[in-house]
């Protein structure tokens, strides 16, 4: 492969025991959400200042390796002058982008979902390339009800993500793969864990079918939980149904498992991480996040729209990064929120 040498060096820098991903790769409904409640108007200039104000973060480095950008945050610069990406490569984190377009319901198959974006896509990975992300990120979304996902539904998105990730590795871009099971529903535990196992079994097949190369990917998958609506359940109870369909699907050779967060909390987050490292302290597999509310929550809290409040929005942000670096070590304690 012709970027094989390229692909390995972003594996190296990105995977590494205690480091994780920062997703700020909100699209412009999802972003303006945020800032809706923190009653701050989303225009590009305070998307700017945002971005900027993450990857700015004096220290963030030593916890984060990278960080996945929206398209239009590439060509943005920081108030020092350097685009974000320069910006983020300074605090020795890799910048990277989400390529997906966004999902629509898959055609004769009530319940199912497919993600777009595969039009062009090796073009405009050459683009971002050019722009300085040297990784990227697809999205695929599974929703929970009586009767779905389907096979059908399931090898669909399967097939989406491995010709992404092929894609992906012939351009030079290390695929971050990403199946997301939703909480969303009242489903139980086991139940998550069996449309989790099918997907992921499915994705893996999928990938070795069209040549990815394992040891150059990432994947980015949800943990196992009760549905929102049915109860929260303890997090050895989480780490031990997340690990069984983890042993069950993912191969050795896959590097780093990256979890979303998903709608937890950013507290729920680093406890269910941290138990699942306890569990797994000689898992084959670095088990890190990929998470983006549940770290930029308390940081956009204390940031509020303002130029003053910035460096107390960092400090918020660096003290989430640490505790999920904790986490990621399986020495977090709950007591340290207070520190």
């Amino acid at each position: 492969m012709q970027y094989l040498s390229e692909l390995e060096a972003t594996i190296n820098d990105m995977v590494q025991k205690g480091r994780g991903i920062l997703a700020a790769d909100e699209s412009a409904p999802t972003i303006a959400k945020r800032f809706k409640a923190i009653k701050v108007e989303s225009t590009e200039e305070n998307r700017r200042v945002w971005r900027s104000t993450l990857v700015t973060t004096a220290g963030l480095g030593e916890y984060i390796s990278g960080i996945i950008l929206f398209e239009e945050t590439l060509a943005q610069k920081t108030d020092g002058g350097k685009t974000i990406p320069e910006a983020a490569w300074a605090e020795n984190i890799v910048p990277g982008i989400k390529v997906d377009k966004g999902k629509i319901p898959l055609a004769l198959s009530p319940g199912d979902l497919i993600t777009q974006g595969l039009d062009g896509l090796g073009e405009r990975l050459r683009g971002y390339k050019e722009q300085g992300a040297r990784f990227a990120k697809w999205r695929e979304v599974y929703e929970i009800g009586n009767n779905y996902p389907t096979q059908h539904g399931i090898e669909a998105n399967a097939e989406m993500l491995a010709r992404y990730a092929a894609v992906c590795q012939e351009e030079g871009l290390v695929p971050i793969v990403e199946p997301e099971v939703l909480m969303d529903g009242n489903h139980d535990i086991d139940r998550h864990a069996e449309v989790t196992e099918a997907v992921q079994r499915e994705v893996f097949n999928a990938l070795n079918r069209h040549h990815v190369v394992l040891e150059l990917m990432i994947l980015k998958p949800n943990m196992v939980l009760p549905g929102k609506d049915k109860r929260r359940a303890p997090p050895e109870e989480v780490a031990q149904a997340t690990l069984k369909v983890l042993r069950r699907t993912v191969p050795a050779a896959v590097p780093s498992i990256n979890f979303l967060s998903g709608g937890q909390g950013p507290e729920e987050a680093t406890i269910n991480l941290n138990a699942i490292n306890r569990q797994a302290p000689d898992a084959p597999w670095n088990l890190t996040i990929s998470y983006g509310r549940a770290l930029q929550q308390s940081s956009l809290q204390a940031w509020q729209g303002k130029t003053e409040n910035i460096p107390a929005a960092q400090q918020a942000l660096l003290k989430r990064a640490r505790l999920n670096h904790l986490a990621m070590l399986g020495v977090y304690e709950e007591a340290m929120e207070a520190d």
